[in-house]
């Protein structure tokens, strides 16, 4: 770690460096921040905005077109009509990704004021899941939220893919029954809403072709899995080990073709330990999952089609 981080604190010094990030108050490197953030923001000029709204994917608009946004918002809104639907913040509380789930903080885009660009809504709609439970432990608490993420992370080469993005997500948390009762349906309905999602939008103007719905399991969730899948009638289910140590011990995917006739992973969730963590109660069970909406509406919208409530 230190010979990786030595060319960035050459300029301030290990000593200068080990203050900022250990032993200074956090209020007092906000401060700090936003002094320093203040003056390079007096420096700018107009012509440095124009180069960097020019080069700089982060602040490029999106490629789609607002309305058709708004319109799969609202579809798959309606085919979540048992989750509450929440507005969530643009910024989340730093760490919010690297301190419970295993994700590096590098891949997020780090704010001031102890906060975060919204990276990932599932992990912010685990701490709301953990609010509420911990309020009453026996709720059974399942939200919904369309959101614009942003990611600081390498690209892949396909088309459709940039900085920031807009996901589909869906959380369901309570307190485990016996049998795993709550994971099994938790499972189980999150699958159900994105095919009925994906239907919904074959309504409207898409086309999601050779849908395949993988089910990836440790031994330990094997047999969970085969509860999930015995629900699944309306597409093909592949079976596979998992060794992805985001997940407890479960994920799924729904897989489409693309246009090229590749697979294309547009839906992705499972069983995940962190409400145990956020809130030392390791009986309290979640299932998180998200779709690509903004992949959905570039790859699989087809052309000519008119968001209905715009005609």
């Amino acid at each position: 770690m230190e010979r990786a981080r030595s060319w960035r604190t050459a300029p301030i010094g290990e000593e200068a460096w080990t203050a900022l990030a250990r032993e200074l108050p956090p209020s007092a490197v906000w401060s700090l921040l936003l002094e320093l953030l203040e003056e390079r923001a007096r420096q700018r000029t107009p012509a440095t905005l124009m180069q960097q709204w020019q080069r700089d994917g982060f602040v490029q608009p999106c490629a789609i077109d607002q309305r058709t946004l708004v319109d799969l918002d609202r579809h798959l809104l309606a085919a979540a009509a048992d989750f509450e639907a929440l507005e969530l913040s643009p910024l989340a509380p730093l760490g919010v990704c690297s301190a419970v789930a295993v994700a590096s903080q590098n891949k997020v885009v780090s704010a001031l004021r102890g906060t975060e660009v919204v990276a990932d809504p599932t992990n912010v709609l685990a701490l709301e899941c953990a609010r509420r439970l911990r309020r009453d432990a026996d709720l059974e608490v399942r939200l919904a939220t369309c959101q614009r993420c942003v990611r600081a992370q390498a690209l892949p080469d396909k088309p459709g893919f940039a900085p920031h993005f807009r996901i589909f997500a869906l959380a369901s948390a309570a307190r485990e029954r016996q049998d795993h009762a709550f994971a099994a349906a938790a499972l189980a309905q999150h699958v159900s809403v994105h095919l009925a999602a994906l239907d919904r939008l074959e309504r409207h103007g898409y086309a999601f072709p050779g849908r395949r719905l993988r089910l990836l399991a440790t031994p330990a969730r094997a047999a969970l899995a085969e509860r999930v899948a015995a629900g699944v009638r309306a597409v093909p289910v592949e079976r596979a080990g998992l060794e992805h140590a985001y997940y407890d011990g479960l994920r799924f995917q729904v897989e489409v073709r693309g246009p090229h006739g590749e697979a294309v992973p547009l839906i992705d969730g499972g069983l995940f330990d962190w409400l145990g963590k956020l809130t030392s109660n390791r009986r309290f069970v979640l299932v998180a999952s998200g779709m690509g909406s903004q992949l959905a509406a570039y790859l699989f919208r087809l052309p000519g089609a008119t968001p209905a409530a715009w005609e």
